[in-house]
């Protein structure tokens, strides 16, 4: 398959660029910076911009969501709205402009988390986005068949708890092949309108 990728140069991004290559798919890389195609797709514009310079697709697979971590009494109206565009408009962007550029029986695999159903402190912010991007992918999985629609929600990464640990006291962490194994059931499977766990 010829796969975008977005998020490609971070922790998740970089993982998933090779599991996916050593499947044997083509990987159209992008991120902000050096990627095969560098654009921000937190714009509507650039990710116009983006799939113009993609060519086709079989599947887009999204690695890429920031929202901010603050006390909720701390947090502002702009912290939601970051949130909302960083990892909920973004994605929503990747699969409505991207209907036209992906395949009949294409697929789009989004990125969401646990704290969509176990909030921590500090997390509201992300647990808004998470939780929206799920009810948006099952929502849309109806509208957009044959083409499919999934959504990855893991914890924190086992690879990240040296810098991210503290903040999901308690909770297991999982390892990136595992987060990566949920993905290619994703990309190479058949169901759509899913949360997959991993």
């Amino acid at each position: 398959m010829r796969i975008l990728l977005t998020g490609a140069t971070g922790t998740l991004g970089s993982y998933l660029h090779k599991e996916l290559s050593s499947r044997g798919h083509e990987i159209v890389s992008v991120a902000r910076s050096n990627a095969d195609l560098n654009h921000d797709i937190t714009d509507p514009a650039e990710v116009a911009a983006m799939y113009r310079a993609a060519g086709p697709l079989d599947a887009v697979v999204s690695a890429a969501g920031h929202v901010p971590f603050k006390p909720v009494a701390e947090m502002t109206p702009e912290d939601y709205l970051s949130a909302f565009h960083g990892k909920v408009l973004s994605q929503i962007e990747l699969v409505r402009q991207g209907l036209p550029h992906v395949t009949g029986r294409g697929s789009f695999t989004l990125i969401t988390g646990i704290l969509a159903r176990e909030p921590i402190v500090t997390g509201t912010a992300a647990s808004m986005a998470n939780a929206a991007v799920e009810a948006f992918a099952r929502a849309a999985a109806i509208e957009i068949a044959p083409q499919r629609i999934n959504a990855i929600s893991p914890t924190v990464f086992t690879e990240s708890l040296p810098g991210y640990g503290n903040l999901f006291p308690g909770m297991t962490s999982v390892d990136l092949a595992d987060v990566a194994r949920a993905y290619v059931r994703s990309v190479e499977g058949a169901q759509t309108g899913q949360i997959y766990i991993p």
